[in-house]
């Protein structure tokens, strides 16, 4: 019997800095969101970031709380339900971090009879921080706890026609009717390192202005260049004109360097340079969540309101937009039937 496994990032259990503290402690120790040997990264997450960070990350999660908990856990609730709907597949739901374990996922279709599992990370884009470390957990899950459980990971989806069909929809239903001058696409962002790690040909990604754009098996697992992508795609299907859209990358820890062009510094240049009203997408993310909701739409308005910019226009996630919902579950039942992965 056949199930899927949806897996997102996840959410400290409240905006209680308590629980804050305990899932940045998850998040940060993981080897391939710090990716330093275990005494550095100890020392760093344990020793500075747990004492300064979590008082500070809990006041933001409390701007962004809904009634219902966190943004990213509903959303995901309802978009695994909705697509629950338009299959006969199980539809399990986790979190690589927090109290929503991949284990208790896998459990959970197993005591459903499930033995074949499509394994769901909801990332367009490959990274080592996202996809990679959800395909690494779900492979270790198996080994210790369900030998025998066959496990099938969806790819990167962020070139294939269908899913920017629907997020260009998506993009351009909430841009109707609003005043914009520049659409700035903003992905989070990943050390440079990250990006040469994960090149297979170990010579092609020189983060310059042309290996993105240069043909390359490196592209398969270059998180840059599937962002780049995603920009040209998605301009490219709603007509935006050259310079009146660019993309830039938020989020960053620490003091390496990581993807540029920031995100906060293009919303402070944009309106320096005269910018009156801009849009802001997100599509690195398919759930809305606290940097979506507190960096972007608040903190991110904020900065362009400083500079002079007049209408800050955030652009939602998919969440679970009919044609996003639509669109996965017609994914999961290609693979049922035929066991190839339209994502």
């Amino acid at each position: 019997m056949k199930g899927v496994l949806l897996v997102n990032l996840g959410s400290p259990d409240s905006p209680e800095p308590k629980d804050v503290k305990k899932y940045l402690g998850e998040f940060l120790m993981d080897e391939r969101v710090i990716d330093l040997p275990l005494l550095a990264r100890t020392l760093l997450v344990k020793g500075i970031i747990l004492n300064t960070r979590p008082k500070a990350s809990a006041k933001a999660y409390k701007k962004i709380w809904w009634e219902e908990g966190s943004p990213l856990i509903v959303l995901s609730e309802r978009l695994q339900n909705k697509v629950q709907a338009q299959t006969k597949l199980p539809i399990a739901l986790a979190m690589r971090y927090g109290s929503m374990s991949m284990q208790k996922g896998f459990q959970e279709l197993v005591d459903n009879g499930v033995t074949e599992v499509l394994l769901f990370p909801l990332y367009p884009q490959f990274a080592m921080a996202t996809t990679e470390t959800i395909t690494v957990l779900a492979q270790d899950i198996k080994n210790k706890y369900f030998p025998n459980l066959e496990i099938t990971s969806v790819p990167a989806f962020y070139n294939k026609a269908d899913y920017i069909e629907v997020l260009a929809n998506s993009i351009k239903k909430h841009l109707e009717g609003k005043t914009y001058e520049h659409v700035l696409f903003s992905y989070h962002g990943v050390p440079e390192r990250h990006i040469r790690k994960s090149d297979v040909t170990k010579s092609h990604c020189k983060i310059d202005g042309s290996c993105c754009a240069t043909a390359s098996k490196a592209h398969e697992f270059c998180y840059r260049h599937q962002c780049k992508e995603v920009t040209r795609l998605v301009a490219s299907s709603l007509g935006f004109k050259e310079g009146a859209f660019s993309t830039s990358f938020q989020s960053r820890l620490g003091f390496d360097p990581w993807l540029q062009p920031y995100t906060d510094r293009t919303i402070e240049r944009l309106g320096k340079e005269g910018l009156k009203h801009m849009a802001i997408i997100t599509p690195a993310f398919v759930s809305d969540c606290l940097e979506t909701l507190e960096e972007i739409a608040m903190e991110g308005e904020e900065i362009f309101h400083e500079v002079g910019g007049k209408t800050f226009t955030t652009v939602p996630c998919l969440n679970d937009d009919a044609e996003w919902v639509a669109l996965l579950a017609k994914w999961i039942n290609t693979w049922a039937e035929t066991k190839t992965i339209n994502g």
